[in-house]
């Protein structure tokens, strides 16, 4: 199958935006090479390590974030992804450095590059909580919970902020008998690790079809499928839909947008974590959802993006 690899130029302080971006258009991951992971890693090397090869220390300050898009498809795709890129640098215009944000494409065969884009992946130890590659043996320690991810990783695999900032919120607030709602479930990673640690039922929604099958595969394959109700809108309309703790890990834009259908999905007195939130965005999602009645009980910060927990109070 050919492909074409998509490459963006940037900057580290830009680089999980326009990776974010890129999400939305490859069901294949996406990658971030940065130099500053480099340098930071011969800081803190192990003394063990007696050996790094120069040639990775010789690189430019350029950031590269890159995804793979099937041909058949791309030129469509590459389109709409680049406008969303020319609206990024508008937005960040004067406010944070995004680099050139070059964009170069290059035609490949997806057989080599699917199996080194998998060598990358390793267990993800959050916590209660180890997001694992199906292809990955792993065996859980005491007291860990494993969630497995299948091999199309493109809706959430844990490591983005993100995602690790919510696992980290859901910790402690999971009991045992919640019902529990995922708003833009991806790969369905939120909804499982609820269920892992405690839940009851959980209902999973996402607007694309894709989505929901990657969704509903991984609940499958961790044993939970019988306590998931996994669709698009209408999941939100089911009977029982009414969260002891509800997730949306979106953007700020569209967190705001479907603000009334998120608080009509969390019950009085109800936990709502909210994620995908932009530093420059903060303030504009509190005050919106405390304006909704909702009291923010604790947050989470990494880098650019942010997380927030309220509880429902009207």
């Amino acid at each position: 199958m050919q492909f074409i690899e998509l490459t963006t130029y940037t900057t580290t302080e830009a680089a999980e935006l326009v990776s974010d971006l890129m999400w939305n258009y490859t069901n294949y991951g996406v990658a971030i090479s940065d130099p500053a992971d480099i340098r930071d890693l011969k800081k803190q090397v192990n003394p063990k390590w007696d050996y790094i090869d120069d040639s990775l220390l010789n690189t430019t300050e350029e950031v590269l974030v890159k995804c793979y898009i099937s041909k058949d498809i791309a030129g469509g795709l590459i389109s709409l992804y680049l406008a969303d890129l020319e609206f990024l640098a508008e937005r960040l215009a004067g406010n944070l450095n995004a680099g050139s944000l070059e964009t170069v494409q290059k035609e490949v065969d997806g057989d080599a590059w699917r199996e080194i884009w998998k060598s990358h992946y390793k267990p993800l130890p959050m916590g209660k909580i180890v997001v694992c590659p199906e292809w990955i043996s792993y065996e859980a320690k005491k007291g860990e919970e494993v969630v497995t991810i299948d091999s199309n990783m493109a809706f959430g695999t844990g490591e983005h902020e993100t995602t690790s900032m919510c696992i980290d919120l859901l910790q402690t607030r999971v009991k045992a008998g919640d019902t529990v709602v995922d708003i833009g479930t991806g790969s369905g990673i939120l909804g499982i690790s609820m269920l892992k640690l405690g839940a009851e039922m959980a209902y999973m929604t996402d607007i694309d079809y894709i989505a929901v099958q990657s969704a509903t595969r991984n609940a499958q394959n961790n044993g939970v499928k019988d306590r998931c109700f996994i669709g698009g809108n209408e999941v939100l309309t089911a009977e029982g839909a009414c969260g002891d703790i509800v997730t949306a890990n979106i953007t700020a834009g569209v967190l705001i947008m479907l603000s009334d259908s998120i608080k009509n999905a969390v019950k009085p007195n109800g936990t709502l974590i909210l994620s995908g939130i932009i530093n420059s965005r903060k303030e504009e999602v509190l005050s919106h959802f405390t304006a909704l009645g909702f009291v923010l009980e604790d947050s989470r910060n990494k880098g650019e993006w942010n997380a927030l927990c309220f509880r429902r109070a009207v």
